[in-house]
C-alpha cells in the first residue's frame, strides 16, 4: 500500500520548501535561492542553496539534495510515509487513504496519456486558429486587443463547429476510441458513439505549474449558443480547484514581486498581462479552494483580490478571503469602479491606473468592515448585530492569534461595541478558529441588548400622539425627516407609521405589528402605544394635541444635535492625536454649526 501519485505530487507542489526548512535551518535569501550551512555536514561558507520556484534543496559541498519530503526524511531520521505525514502537517494537508500500486500505476498512466491527448489536441487547436474558419474567433480576440504575441504565450486555440474533426485527428495520431473517451475531449451520446465537447469556440487551455495542458476551458464566439464558456469535466490529470490560470506563465514574477493579484476569470489576467501586469493568477471563475492557496503560497505571502466590483464579485471575493487567511497569506482587496473588471478598465484607464489604484488597495479587514456597514445604521441595534455577524467570520480566520486579537479590537471599535461583557463574550467565540461559532440569533440578541438605548419619554410619548390620531398624523408626519428618528431604538415603529400613512390604512395591531416584526424594541413598545389612551375624543380640536407633538419632536431633534456634538468632540480628539490639521478644523466647524442648531432647539426662557 501506498499514498496515492496524484497526493504525492500535490503535496510536493504546494510544500514551500523554503517554509520547511526554516522549520530546521536558519535561511538568508540570496538572489532567486536561499542560503544556509549546510545541516548535514560540519561547514563554515554556507553552501546548502534551497531553490523555491523548483521545490529543491541542493548542498554544494556534500552533494546532498532532493524535494521537501526528501529533507525531512534526512532530519527527522524517518521512512518516507511517515516524512510525507510531516510534510502534509506542516502545510495543512489532509491525508488520503492509501492505495495498492495496481490501481496508482493505472491512474498515473491514464493521466499520461490524458495529457498526451491534451497536448494534441492543443496544437491542432493552435493551428486551426490560424485558418481561415476561425476568421470570427481571431476578430472576437482582436476586438477584446489580444496580440498575436500574447495568443501565443497562453496558447489560446480556435475548435471548429464539427462533430468529430478533433476524434478523428486524435484517431490519426493513434489514440484509441477508449483513451479518448477518457480525455473528456469528448461526450458520449446516449445511442453509443461520441462527439466532440468543444466546437465552435475559442480555446483558453489550463497549465499545470510545469506547462503540461491539463484541462481547457472554451468561450462561444459572439451570437453563438449557451453555455458561455464550456469546461473540461474532472480527469485523471485534472482535478477541479487544484490549479491556478497562469500560474506557469507568471510565476517567476509573482516570486520576484512577492505578490500576487488573485482575478477571476482567462481575459481578466491575459490582458493585463500584454499591458506589462504580470503578476496575476486566476481562480478559473469558480470559488478559490484551499488548495489552489496553498499552491500559491509556495510562489508569494501577499495577495491583492482583484475580483468584479459587482455583487456577485464582491461576494466571491469575500469567500476568497476566508480562503486566504488560514493560509496566513496578507490580504489586501482592489475593487473597481463602476463594477469594472481588470480587463476592461486596464484597456479603457491603461495599466500605469490600474497599478496606482493597485497600490491604495484597502487591507482586508477594511474592505470587509465597508461591505458590513454599508446600507446600515450602526445606532441601530439590529443593523449593529448584522454587521457584527458577518464580520466576525473574518476575524476568525485569521491564523496569528495575536493578529486575530488586534483585528477583533479593530472591528468591535469600528463596529462601535463597547459594552465589556459583550465584548468578552464575542472574544470567546472567536479567540479559538475551532470554536463552535455561537448562533447568529443569539449574537443579535445579545447586541440588541447590550446597545439598546432606552426609550425615551418624548419618543414613546410622540408614538401614542401619532397612533391615536389620523389628524395630527395627517399634519406632523409629513415634517417627520428621517434623521429626526433615524439614530433612535424606535425607528422601525416611526417607519411603519409613515408607510401606513401613505397606504392610506388605519394603525393597529395588524399593519404596525406587521411592519415592525423581528424588531426586539418594537416587540415591546407597539403593545404599549396601541394600547395607551387616545389624547383628544373623536371631534376635539387638534391644538392641544399638535402643540405636545411638537414639542415632543423638538426634542427629538435636541436629542440628535446632542448626540452629534458628543460624536465630534470625540472625532476632533481623534485627529488632534494623530496630528490630522486638516481634519482636525474640519470639525471643529461643524461643531460650531451642530451648536448654532442646539441653541436654535433650545427652550425659550
Amino acid at each position: 500500500m501506498r499514498f496515492p501519485q496524484t497526493f504525492l505530487d500535490d503535496l510536493k507542489r504546494q510544500a514551500d520548501i523554503v517554509r520547511v526548512v526554516q522549520d530546521y535551518v536558519s535561511l538568508k535569501k540570496k538572489g532567486a535561492n536561499w542560503m544556509a550551512c549546510c545541516p548535514f555536514h560540519q561547514e563554515k561558507t554556507p553552501s546548502f542553496s534551497v531553490n523555491p520556484s523548483k521545490g529543491i534543496f541542493y548542498c554544494f559541498g556534500c552533494s546532498q539534495g532532493g524535494d521537501a519530503i526528501k529533507f525531512v526524511m534526512e532530519m527527522e531520521h524517518v521512512t518516507f510515509p511517515e516524512a510525507v505525514k510531516i510534510v502534509a502537517e506542516k502545510t495543512g494537508t489532509p491525508l488520503p487513504a492509501l492505495v495498492d500500486d495496481q490501481k496508482y500505476e493505472a491512474r498515473r498512466k491514464d493521466a499520461d496519456e490524458i495529457v498526451e491527448l491534451n497536448s494534441w489536441a492543443l496544437e491542432w487547436w493552435e493551428q486551426q486558429l490560424q485558418e481561415g474558419a476561425a476568421k470570427g474567433a481571431r476578430e472576437y480576440l482582436e476586438s477584446r486587443g489580444i496580440e498575436d504575441a500574447t495568443r501565443k504565450t497562453f496558447r489560446l486555440g480556435f475548435a471548429p463547429d464539427s462533430w468529430d474533426a478533433l476524434s478523428s485527428y486524435l484517431k490519426s495520431k493513434g489514440a484509441t476510441g477508449a483513451q479518448i473517451e477518457r480525455s473528456g475531449l469528448v461526450v458520449k451520446k446516449d445511442a453509443g458513439g461520441f462527439y466532440d465537447r468543444f466546437r465552435g469556440r475559442v480555446i483558453f487551455p489550463v497549465l499545470d505549474a510545469q506547462g503540461r495542458p491539463v484541462a481547457f476551458g472554451a468561450r462561444v464566439l459572439p451570437g453563438g449558443g449557451d453555455p458561455k464558456y464550456l469546461n473540461s469535466p474532472e480527469t485523471a490529470a485534472y482535478t477541479k480547484g487544484r490549479h491556478l490560470y497562469g500560474l506557469y506563465q507568471n510565476r517567476e514574477e509573482i516570486r520576484k514581486r512577492k505578490f500576487a493579484i488573485l482575478v477571476e476569470g482567462y481575459l481578466d489576467l491575459i490582458v493585463p498581462y500584454q499591458f506589462g501586469v504580470r503578476n496575476m493568477v486566476a481562480s478559473l471563475g469558480t470559488s478559490l479552494t484551499g488548495e489552489q492557496a496553498r499552491l500559491l503560497s509556495r510562489f508569494a505571502r501577499r495577495v491583492v483580490v482583484n475580483y468584479d466590483g459587482d455583487r456577485p464579485g464582491v461576494a466571491a471575493a469575500k469567500r476568497a478571503i476566508e480562503v486566504l487567511l488560514p493560509e496566513d497569506f496578507e490580504v489586501k482587496v482592489l475593487v473597481l469602479p463602476d463594477g469594472a473588471d481588470p480587463d476592461e478598465f486596464i484597456r479603457a484607464r491603461g495599466a500605469e491606473e490600474y497599478t496606482e489604484r493597485r497600490g491604495a488597495s484597502l487591507p482586508y479587514i477594511q474592505f470587509v468592515l465597508q461591505q458590513a456597514t454599508a446600507g446600515r445604521n450602526l445606532r441601530q441595534p439590529a443593523d449593529k448585530a448584522a454587521a457584527v455577524e458577518e464580520t466576525l467570520p473574518f476575524v476568525r480566520a485569521v491564523k496569528n492569534k495575536i493578529q486575530r486579537r488586534e483585528y477583533f479590537d479593530m472591528t468591535l471599535d469600528a463596529l462601535r461595541v463597547e459594552e465589556p461583557t459583550l465584548r468578552r463574550e464575542l472574544w470567546r467565540a472567536v479567540a479559538a478558529p475551532t470554536a463552535v461559532t455561537p448562533d447568529a440569533d443569539a449574537v443579535k440578541r445579545k447586541i440588541a441588548r447590550a446597545e439598546s438605548a432606552p426609550v425615551t419619554v418624548a419618543e414613546q410619548r410622540l408614538l401614542e400622539l401619532l397612533a391615536h390620531n389620523a389628524d395630527l398624523r395627517r399634519a406632523v408626519l409629513p415634517r417627520l425627516e428621517a434623521a429626526d428618528y433615524e439614530e433612535l431604538p424606535t425607528a422601525r415603529v416611526f417607519e411603519a407609521l409613515k408607510e401606513i400613512e401613505r397606504e392610506g390604512l388605519e394603525v393597529d395591531f395588524a399593519t404596525l405589528g406587521e411592519r415592525t416584526e423581528n424588531d426586539p424594541v418594537a416587540a415591546d413598545l407597539v403593545p404599549l402605544v396601541l394600547m395607551g389612551e387616545p389624547a383628544r375624543a373623536d371631534g376635539e380640536a387638534v391644538d392641544d394635541t399638535l402643540a405636545e407633538a411638537e414639542s415632543c419632536l423638538a426634542a427629538l431633534r435636541l436629542m440628535r444635535v446632542e448626540r452629534r456634538l458628543k460624536e465630534l468632540a470625540h472625532e476632533i480628539s481623534e485627529a488632534e492625536r494623530a496630528g490630522d490639521d486638516a481634519r482636525r478644523d474640519a470639525l471643529v466647524l461643524e461643531n460650531l454649526e451642530w451648536s448654532r442648531r442646539r441653541a436654535a432647539l433650545m427652550p425659550r426662557q
